[in-house]
């Protein structure tokens, strides 16, 4: 049964922590922790851009009149093309800040592109080894310092003005472990908080929280409850779980929202792990100061598919005097919460094909009608794909049509399920329980959408199809503008309002990564990451064998109007 734990009332205002935070840091850290607390408009300063996940620029200066006139500003290439690049910028009083494959990170001047400075990290070789890498999905700005997470298990603090190394600390047994962090940090007044890998490997995955001054460990939140009832037998040493995308945070109640992976093995042959496997496949809400959980829902228990919950998007939302959090499952279903204590508000489906469950209960977060693959050697059908609904790319909310912004990924599978034994010597090794190919649904191709919906209802106002299913992020603005870059690698601008095209451009290679709006001397810019990348490219030969030679790349385009 999944359960939620009751929220105790906040014991002092948000400004008030403030006050109470704000002595205990270093000289000059308290105006970068204010930059995240202000929402300047003209700023990029966190990976969904506001606490709330958002992913929505405030800024309209370029608009439906006047987007086709967008025009390229400069572009800049980081000289690593591996993987593409699944990052998504921060800007900060006119300077973007990006990481890329291997960790490269660069502070650029926003306006011209000019490089202010670049740091590359000398990576453990161990690093070659692992399944997750080369990529990063970026970098934290605050306390005059730029961080992230490495792939070699070290988290890094840059001087923001310089790209110095202030401290780097190895929080990761990597070499043991094969985990590692690819995911952009969290920063929470004074701390710095990050999810790492571990869905796929006989570990237990955490999440963990840093002092921002120090990288000393503050708490950490380990996934895998420890309890015989959840974890039959020893499997819960071999849990998975982890939490590497990056969450939400609401000030208010000062709670953190985090939602944490799958367990492994991905795939249960019967028996492999009893019970219903808290805290996988789960929204969190920790307490940022100490990492208490205050309430949690189990969105898929005893997950059987590898459909986690570890979307880091999860949007911050008043609606109707409720204060409620809606958060995407990778299944492509939607749960939307009372964020003050977890209970279910709604469960709408993004997906129009799947089979894995017949419905979920909108009111209680129940799987009707569950179809996992059990029979091992014998290929099972299933709707939708590894990949999910949709994969960890982010849509988009507007305040302004109060429409979400996202994709979906209309694709199936046949997974033949086989039993495995946990590598944990010399090193963890994968831990899937079985393999999957790629299937068209029943009747039709698979294909993709971007759609525009109300994210508490579900209720759909207009869709867009795409032969290949998209992978990158999605931005809205205050123009009321839409801007997606696709799997072909051609950058879309849509009306907010109807749908309708109003600007393309095309990169020369796909889009994984998140684009963004900023602003510098009262100049508002587009900046849209290509490179094609990910695992789940893996995925798309079998359905489409041309995707195979689309052409790679990474490279930072910026427009701006004429």
């Amino acid at each position: 049964m999944r359960k939620w734990l009751s929220v105790g009332r906040a014991t002092l205002l948000f400004a008030l922590v403030l006050l109470f935070v704000a002595p205990l840091l270093a000289s000059g850290q308290t105006a970068g922790l204010s930059r995240l607390q202000n929402d300047d408009p003209n700023n990029w300063a966190m990976y969904h851009r506001s606490y709330d996940a958002f992913r929505f620029s405030p800024l309209a200066q370029i608009n439906k009149d006047n987007v086709k006139n967008l025009t390229v500003a400069w572009v800049h290439q980081p000289g690593a093309i591996v993987q593409g690049l699944e990052a998504t910028p921060l800007v900060v009083d006119g300077v973007m800040y990006y990481i890329a494959s291997y960790n490269r990170v660069f502070a650029l001047d926003g306006a011209t592109g000019k490089e202010l400075w670049h740091f590359y990290p000398k990576l453990d070789p161990v690093v070659n080894t692992l399944f997750f890498q080369p990529y990063n999905r970026g970098v934290a700005v605050g306390h005059g310092r730029v961080y992230f997470g490495g792939l070699d298990g070290r988290v890094f603090a840059l001087d923001q003005k310089t790209g110095k190394v202030v401290w780097e600390k190895q929080i990761l047994e990597t070499k043991k472990c094969s985990c590692n962090f690819t995911g952009a940090p969290l920063v929470v007044k004074d701390k710095v908080i990050l999810g790492q890998t571990a869905g796929e490997l006989p570990i237990q995955g955490k999440i963990w929280a840093l002092m921002a001054a120090t990288g000393e460990k503050a708490w950490e939140f380990n996934t895998i409850k420890d309890d015989p009832k959840s974890w039959g037998g020893n499997s819960g040493k071999f849990g998975g779980g982890g939490g590497w995308m990056t969450g939400s945070y609401d000030p208010v109640l000062n709670l953190l929202y985090w939602g944490t992976a799958n367990p492994a093995p991905d795939y249960d042959w019967g028996g492999a792990r009893p019970g219903d496997n808290l805290y996988t496949s789960s929204v969190l809400a920790l307490d940022p100061d100490n990492g208490q959980l205050k309430w949690y829902y189990q969105e898929i228990p005893h997950d059987d598919w590898d459909y986690d919950s570890g979307l880091g998007e999860s949007l911050v939302l008043d609606r109707d005097g409720k204060k409620l959090l809606v958060h995407q499952n990778k299944s492509g279903f939607v749960f939307v919460y009372d964020r003050t204590n977890g209970k279910i508000e709604n469960v709408w489906p993004m997906n129009h094909v799947y089979n894995w469950v017949k419905s979920i209960n909108p009111k209680t977060g129940e799987l009707i009608g569950r179809n996992p693959p059990r029979e091992v050697g014998k290929p099972k059908f299933i709707c939708p794909w590894i990949a999910g609904g949709r994969s960890w790319n982010s849509g988009s909310y507007s305040p302004k049509t109060k429409l979400w912004y996202n994709t979906a990924m209309e694709a199936c599978e046949e997974v033949t399920v086989e039993k495995q034994t946990p590598q944990t010597e010399p090193a963890a090794g994968l831990f899937f329980g079985g393999d999957q190919v790629a299937k068209h649904p029943p009747g039709g191709e698979a294909y993709g959408h971007l759609d525009a919906r109300d994210p508490v209802t579900g209720e759909r106002k207009w869709s867009i199809n795409f032969k290949y299913p998209p992978i990158g992020s999605v931005l809205s603005t205050g123009g009321n503008l839409v801007f997606h870059g696709d799997l072909e690698g051609i950058v879309h601008a849509y009306d907010a309002d109807t749908g309708e095209q109003l600007w393309h451009f095309r990169t020369g290679s796909g889009h994984r990564g998140g684009p963004i709006s900023y602003s510098v001397n009262g100049k508002q810019y587009i900046a849209v990451p290509s490179g094609l990348g990910s695992l789940v490219l893996g995925l798309y030969p079998a359905l489409w064998p041309e995707v195979e030679d689309f052409p790679a790349g990474a490279a930072m385009f910026v427009f701006t109007l004429k």
